[in-house]
């Protein structure tokens, strides 16, 4: 019987030249559908370097999807291209087999031989013409993504983080250099969920491969990505290190999305910290940046969320609603408590 080596051998590590090679490039991107005017994508420009792991965010029915099938090759561009080290990604019509020969997609039905073996879904990937090679190969793979104990399950009786990674491995097996995967956590539990996303930096930063993922919770874009794209109708609201854009979210949108910020109008701004702001601008201030303080904003406590290390409190001030965190177990609904923002940042409404 094989046995596994303990390690991936030289010739299955992907060797990739300097990270400051842009070597996938969408340029001006449209594609919509018939009868609907904000399904779709519109006018994307991005660029990705090699290596990268880039976070595409958004709310259902933003266009993250329709993007990911675009970069792939499954679906036709209205206008525009995606350029893959220089040549253009050829669409389902121009090809016999469409997607990217470089590119593996991971959908959200995993699309996994479900009564076959684990092994066998993964060695299918592979061509025959050198046996011993192939078998060396999954093994590999399978070990790498720590599944070797699943081979001889069927994925019908695998769990759905367990079938997460097989279908990661079908991808991986055959060498890829950009993995797609479409909200690859949308079907595992919470602690499934952390073992995945360590798997999948794991593989980004050990293999190389370029990572592009899509998801509607930023979560998974900030705790994972060195690029994060976020897009709202189709259209890309900012594209940057998901640090500078929690720093300096380009709308209130953004900041809403990424990380619940309060958004403060410009009369209250100005009634609360006397700022005088644009009609246009708004404050968009953390829940971790509002305090308690003895002398303050008046705010009444309406409710208190649990959260283990502090509790989630929504307050009332001036016919306003407020969300910041507090010390746990201090604060009850109906205490009067005073208020103190201690950072914000001015923001496009």
């Amino acid at each position: 019987m094989y046995k596994p080596c303990l390690h991936l051998r030289a010739g299955f590590l992907f060797i990739f030249g300097p990270m400051s090679e842009a070597f996938l490039s969408i340029q001006q991107l449209s594609k919509s559908y018939s009868g609907s005017t904000s399904a779709g994508v519109f006018e994307i420009d991005l660029e990705v370097k090699k290596g990268a792991f880039v976070a595409i965010v958004g709310e259902s029915g933003s266009g993250k999807s329709t993007l990911l099938k675009l970069i792939y090759g499954l679906l036709s561009p209205d206008l525009g291209q995606v350029n893959f080290k220089g040549s253009r990604v050829l669409g389902p019509q121009e090809k016999l087999i469409p997607g990217h020969e470089s590119m593996k997609l991971i959908a959200q039905d995993f699309n996994l031989n479900t009564y076959a073996k684990v092994y066998d879904n993964i060695a299918a990937m592979l061509s025959n013409t050198d046996l011993d090679a192939k078998q060396q190969k999954t093994w590999e793979t399978m070990e790498f993504l720590r599944i070797d104990h699943l081979a001889d399950r069927r994925a019908a009786d695998l769990s759905g983080g367990e079938q997460q990674r097989v279908a990661i491995a079908r991808a991986l097996v055959t060498e890829p250099e950009i993995l797609l995967l479409d909200e690859p956590f949308s079907q595992v539990d919470v602690m499934m969920r952390k073992q995945l996303r360590a798997d999948l930096k794991r593989l980004c930063t050990h293999l190389g491969i370029t990572m592009i993922l899509v998801s509607h919770d930023p979560f998974d874009g900030l705790s994972l990505a060195d690029q994060m794209v976020v897009i709202r109708l189709g259209k890309v609201l900012q594209h940057d290190h998901p640090q500078q854009i929690i720093h300096q979210p380009a709308n209130a949108y953004v900041a809403e999305l990424l990380a619940e910020a309060n958004i403060i109008a410009p009369a209250q701004a100005e009634s609360w910290l006397g700022l005088q702001l644009k009609a246009d601008e708004c404050l968009a201030v953390y829940p971790f940046e509002i305090s308690m303080a003895e002398k303050g904003i008046p705010a009444q406590v309406r409710q208190v969320r649990y959260q283990i290390n502090y509790d989630e409190l929504d307050v009332k001030l001036d016919g306003h609603s407020l969300t910041l965190n507090a010390p746990s177990g201090k604060y009850k609904p109906g205490n009067e408590v005073n208020l103190q923002i201690d950072h914000y940042r001015v923001v496009a409404l």
